[in-house]
């Protein structure tokens, strides 16, 4: 297979699993057991094609949001997201440079799997039994943003997954409420992680050594299919719950743990 074949069908598997709550980390892990293993600033950059995703679904809320910060509800709205992104900063960034991540190796994202299929479980189970609230608190604009965090810290978590569940753990218990909000914070997270690792790649030279067509391609791959599936999740929370890709993860990770070897 081709490398420009191959990071093609990266950039597709990114798109797929990077808003639903089935973990990219571990599908990439899985695809690139076959396809070949990327750099970490291309699996950051396709991540960020799939954000761009999201920018573009959700454009006339960006949009309203931007243009009316002289409501009230608005001003707090965005200032939440801004709490949830610095949060996500402000720790992430000692923890990153602290070299404080578990390997994208199976047994960890495997585990990481199991482990938030039950999350998943748990949440929806507690967010059942809340009245419907799609109010944003700042308890849930600090939980998203440390959430994230985790996800960085343990390969498998899934940013959106972790994001998400947390949110309606916290009381934010209508589905589109708190996928919003976290596909909304995922924006400024995404693309600053991006720009990091494009800062280090560069301070350490090692620019010239990527396959900047390579890049480019996955990056819109991922882009276009992170639109179609953005779309889709977002009219599909509105009446389902999120309990299918629950044990889907569980499936995944139990199946990784038993075909694929502890150190791939």
């Amino acid at each position: 297979m081709s490398d420009l074949l191959s990071a093609l069908l990266l950039g597709i598997i990114e798109g797929l699993t990077e808003f639903l709550p089935v973990s990219s980390t571990g599908h990439l892990l899985i695809a690139q057991h076959w396809l070949g293993s990327r750099s970490d600033f291309f699996n950051i950059v396709i991540q960020a094609g799939a954000i761009v995703s999201v920018a573009l679904v959700m454009r006339q809320k960006l949009w309203s949001l931007a243009t009316g910060l002289h409501q009230a509800d608005n001003r707090d709205y965005v200032l939440k997201l801004g709490t949830a992104f610095a949060v996500t900063a402000l720790v992430g960034l000692p923890v990153r440079l602290l070299g404080w991540e578990l390997p994208e190796t199976v047994t960890p994202v495997a585990i990481a799997l199991i482990v938030g299929g039950l999350w998943m479980l748990a949440a929806e189970k507690r967010a059942s039994l809340l009245p419907d609230r799609a109010t944003v608190t700042w308890t849930v604009a600090v939980g998203v943003g440390l959430a994230q965090v985790v996800a960085g810290v343990f390969p498998g978590t899934s940013r959106s997954a972790a994001a998400i569940f947390l949110a309606m753990f916290l009381g934010l218990s209508r589905r589109s409420a708190a996928a919003e909000f976290v596909f909304l914070v995922g924006i400024p997270t995404m693309f600053a992680a991006s720009a990091y690792a494009l800062l280090e790649m560069a301070t350490e030279g090692g620019l010239g050594q990527e396959a900047w067509d390579q890049v480019a391609l996955a990056f819109l791959a991922s882009t276009l299919t992170g639109f179609v599936v953005v779309k889709w999740l977002l009219g599909y929370i509105k009446k389902h719950s999120f309990n299918g890709f629950a044990w889907y993860r569980i499936a995944l990770g139990i199946g990784l743990l038993l075909l694929l070897p502890a150190g791939s």
